[in-house]
């Protein structure tokens, strides 16, 4: 193990180290603070979510209005034998900071009853109407002005990109992998393989210039894994012959791209096997109990990472969860009573872990999505919005409260772009420097990882 491990840190950390951060301005000194342990966790919710239907207005006045505006789809709810979006039964909040919405109280529907308790206790919070921005904007501005709209907005694969990097598709660098750059060349992880880790599959949150997603068993399928596992039919001495024989390959093949190739299986090979055998090696492995759906199985693997973190010689890690299903055009009475449940039960699965585990101030659990739906419905489900609100979990979290704003569920007002459509009133960046504030990155780190930073007057907010 110590041998695979020396040899990865040699072989992939310190091929990166040299450019990890050529983003930054020259002269600027590291000084991130990478003592202790601390990881964030992106849970990505594909799609869409429907802001409106998450956190539903909840005071008289303000929930008749909206189920006025959204009667025939509450009416499919009824249909479906879902009563969870009726105003008794709704998970009522009691934000700490209530009177700033001067009367108006919010409530969680019952599907998502599991964070309305972390809530209460205090160990989450919601950040309200999230969302990229050029700068900050209102309806007349952005009319006024429209080279203040962020690029090719209510697109899918572009509001994702904007999301995770700032930038629309095509983009090579999310502000994850940026962190993780910033954390590695502080020192902060011996092995920068183990630093972004993706359950979730391929995405560009976690891509940076020094290091890579490592997705986990991406390699668990391939023949020479099955060969090296420990179900292979091969004896050790065997073993070993067989992984000098793929590290010799690279150094024999005459094509260069032929020996790169070659030598990327042989690295990811063992790096596999380092990260299996650091799992195995914990001496308390996790008994928290998971739900067995996609976004639970995720959440354990993020867990059972975390719980070997000794192991895999790492003070900072990023990971990258994702849930699709949220693109509800159609069946939203159907289908987003299911998805509510199955987020909120493998989030608070996942919160018990940190408990289980004892890292509940050393982790924060985060959603996002490509963008909020419109309060305008189209029938039977929703369309592509802008703004969204957003969960912040973690004993780090300042929580029991709600950050930003949560804008009227009605038309024609100030944050209004038509339809119900919510100009954020929070920048991506203003979220993500605040994570990245308690992930141990300075002002000057958090810049450059996070373009446009310096756009808003507030840098960061206070849920952490």
């Amino acid at each position: 193990m110590t041998t695979r491990r020396l040899f990865l840190k040699s072989s992939l950390a310190t091929a990166g180290a040299a450019s990890a951060l050529s983003w930054l301005p020259h002269g600027r000194v590291l000084a991130a603070d990478t003592s202790g342990y601390r990881a964030l966790v992106c849970v990505f919710l594909v799609g869409g979510m429907d802001n409106f239907d998450t956190v539903i207005p909840y005071d008289t006045l303000s929930y008749d209005r909206y189920a006025e505006i959204r009667a025939p789809l509450l009416a499919n709810y009824a249909a479906a034998g879902v009563t969870s979006r009726l105003r008794n039964n709704l998970r009522v909040l009691s934000p700490i900071n209530s009177a700033t919405f001067a009367g108006r109280q919010f409530a969680l529907p019952a599907e998502l009853s599991p964070i309305a308790d972390l809530f209460d206790s205090g160990a989450a919070a919601i950040v309200g109407n999230v969302g990229p921005l050029v700068q900050e904007a209102t309806r007349t501005e952005l009319e006024a002005d429209p080279t203040l709209l962020p690029p090719r907005l209510y697109s899918h694969n572009d509001q994702q990109s904007v999301w995770q990097s700032l930038e629309p598709e095509g983009s090579r660098f999310g502000w994850g992998g940026r962190f993780a750059d910033t954390m590695n060349n502080a020192g902060a992880n011996d092995i920068f393989a183990f630093s972004a880790i993706t359950p979730g599959g391929n995405n560009v949150f976690l891509s940076g210039e020094g290091v890579q997603p490592y997705q986990v068993g991406s390699f668990e399928s391939t023949t020479e894994h099955l060969l090296l596992s420990d179900t292979s039919p091969l004896n050790d001495q065997s073993k070993q012959a067989f992984r000098a024989l793929i590290a010799a390959n690279s150094r024999r093949l005459d094509n260069i791209l032929e020996r790169d190739v070659d030598a990327i299986q042989a690295d990811a090979l063992a790096t596999n096997e380092a990260f299996s055998g650091a799992i195995a090696n914990v001496a308390d492995p996790l008994a928290t109990d998971f739900p067995d759906t996609s976004i639970g199985r995720q959440l354990k693997t993020v867990a059972d990472t975390i719980n070997a973190r000794s192991q895999l010689g790492a003070s900072r890690q990023i990971f990258y969860v994702r849930q699709g299903g949220y693109d509800t055009h159609s069946s939203q009475a159907r289908d987003l009573p299911r998805l509510h449940t199955q987020l909120a039960e493998g989030l608070a699965a996942f919160y018990q872990a940190t408990q289980d585990m004892g890292v509940g101030l050393d982790v924060v659990t985060f959603t996002a999505s490509d963008f909020g739906r419109t309060l305008a419905i189209n029938g039977d489900g929703t369309d592509h919005g802008w703004g969204g609100h957003h969960f912040v979990i973690g004993d780090s979290v300042r929580g029991q409260r709600i950050y930003g704003t949560i804008p009227p569920a009605d038309f024609d007002h100030a944050l209004d772009d038509g339809g119900g459509r919510l100009i954020p009133s929070v920048s991506v960046q203003q979220y993500a420097g605040t994570m990245g504030s308690w992930f141990g990155l300075t002002s000057s780190e958090r810049r450059g990882a996070l373009p446009g930073s310096d756009n808003f007057a507030e840098e960061t907010l206070t849920f952490l």
